[in-house]
């Protein structure tokens, strides 16, 4: 991790231990890298709305998030399992962890879509393997992630440079939360798909500004 990036983690972590006590949210990670404004409108204001792409998702983890545990072959899996860091302040829960006879711990993430441009979803599934390797002391060297339309898992191996973007975009997730900022809307094509285009009004950031109108913020801060 280069300077800048350590003085970043090191702000927010400084933050976060004398003003926040509730642990981030792994899923905020996919959020924020998704879009920062639609991460702080669900982790920050608390607003949540479903659209067909998300229901799809809820539909394919409706056996995901139950609780238990199933062999396959030789191979162990949990379902559900709920992970933590107190170093980095997360918390979470695995789609499902496999615990493999030669030691060897994968978490396993699923998803609806197919792989996106963005390394949101591998950026979530690293978060996991850093609350595994704390809670394990062991480590944590590679997941996968299944995507359902391919019916196919790729491997995600969590290479350093990959580990610190992770870290570096918590940080800016804990600043975010500390300072209880909402950031601008991005107006582009990332607004077609996302359920909380009606709450987040990106369109507003288009237009003149007006002395005489509120701040976009305050549009969906009420919310």
């Amino acid at each position: 991790m280069d300077e800048q990036n350590s003085s970043q983690l090191a702000r927010a972590e400084g933050a976060t231990d004398s003003h926040m006590t509730d642990p981030i949210a792994i899923s905020a990670l996919q959020h924020w890298s998704y879009c920062p404004r639609q991460a702080a409108l669900i982790h920050l204001d608390g607003v949540w709305s479903d659209n067909p792409f998300t229901m799809r998702g809820n539909i394919l983890h409706e056996r995901a998030d139950q609780p238990g545990s199933d062999l396959r072959g030789d191979i162990r899996v949990e379902r559900a399992l709920p992970l933590f860091s107190r170093r980095l302040n997360l918390s979470g829960r695995a789609d499902a962890v496999e615990f493999h006879p030669d030691g060897r711990v994968v978490p396993v993430e699923y998803k609806s879509g197919r792989r996106k441009a963005r390394a949101a979803d591998d950026l979530q599934l690293c978060a996991q393997a850093l609350c595994l390797e704390e809670m394990l002391g062991r480590p944590v060297p590679e997941g996968a992630i299944f995507h359902a339309p391919d019916r196919r898992r790729r491997t995600v191996v969590f290479t350093a440079a990959l580990r610190a973007t992770m870290e570096r975009t918590l940080a800016e997730i804990a600043a975010m939360l500390v300072s209880r900022t909402l950031p601008p809307p991005v107006h582009d094509a990332r607004c077609r798909d996302c359920s909380l285009l009606r709450l987040c009004l990106p369109e507003l950031a288009a237009q003149p500004a007006d002395p005489f109108t509120p701040a976009q913020e305050a549009a969906c801060a009420s919310f």
